[in-house]
């Protein structure tokens, strides 16, 4: 059986936890430790207490999760914050969340298995973070039509298409979960084509103004497969099996 320590220290590593940059609240890596021991692991988009409740359930002792507990900043440890530990102490549950790690993973990583679940040709990664490149761009022909349908069987969800970019692609960019207000930084790009998976009101004006396909999948739904992509590896990795706790947000 594989220690706690152990599959940690893999996935830091694996993921370049130390190395990317993030949000300040992010905290990327292990966020609370059990006993040690992992016998089942968990994969999850967001850590909630009914993610938690379910977790216990299924008898995950390991949770993957990439939005995790700290999200809001630092809080006094009152009210839900209070349940969510307590609940995790008293189930021997731990809990490692990987945000832009996963994103931008180049196997694991949102962008990565979306952009291949597509088909889109030789995706490059593109797009500045604090030194490190966020989204992934292909220049790939297609309807934009066409890639909404093929982009809905993928996650299994509806998705919205704002059609005002040219009538076939050229310059397709992914960019999973809610990045949709980086349109001006995408256009500045040379990109017509933009997936990802929410967008603020004044996105969809500025993709008219700026003539680019504007097309969202859901911030929940597109940011499904990284957890379950990164559980698979761990699980073939450690010889642990794994099972996806999903509860949609709607978004």
């Amino acid at each position: 059986m594989p220690t706690l320590d152990e599959i940690v220290r893999y996935t830091n590593e694996y993921l370049r936890i130390d190395d990317i940059p993030d949000w300040p609240n992010a905290l990327n890596g292990l966020q609370v430790e059990n006993s040690g021991r992992v016998q089942k692991i968990g994969a999850a988009v967001d850590a909630s207490l009914r993610t938690f409740t379910a977790a216990a359930e299924k008898e995950v002792d390991l949770l993957i999760v990439h939005h995790g507990m700290f999200w809001s900043g630092m809080r006094a440890i009152t009210g839900a914050m209070r349940r969510q530990i307590a609940f995790l102490f008293e189930k021997n549950l731990a809990l490692y969340s990987a945000h832009l790690p996963l994103d931008v993973h180049p196997f694991v990583g949102n962008n990565a298995r979306l952009a291949s679940a597509l088909g889109l040709l030789d995706p490059e990664p593109f797009l500045d973070f604090k030194g490190e490149l966020i989204g992934l761009r292909s220049q790939t022909q297609i309807f934009p039509d066409e890639l909404a349908r093929s982009l809905e069987e993928s996650l299994g969800s509806a998705v919205k298409l704002f059609a005002h970019g040219p009538a076939t692609t050229s310059n397709v960019a992914v960019i999973t979960g809610g990045a949709g207000s980086e349109i001006y930084a995408i256009a500045e790009e040379g990109i017509d084509t933009f997936i990802t998976g929410e967008a603020p009101h004044w996105a969809a004006v500025a993709a008219a103004e700026l003539g680019i396909n504007l097309l969202l999948g859901g911030h929940y739904a597109t940011e499904t497969i990284g957890v379950k992509a990164l559980a698979t590896h761990l699980s073939e990795q450690f010889g642990v099996p794994w099972e996806l706790l999903d509860f949609p947000t709607g978004l």
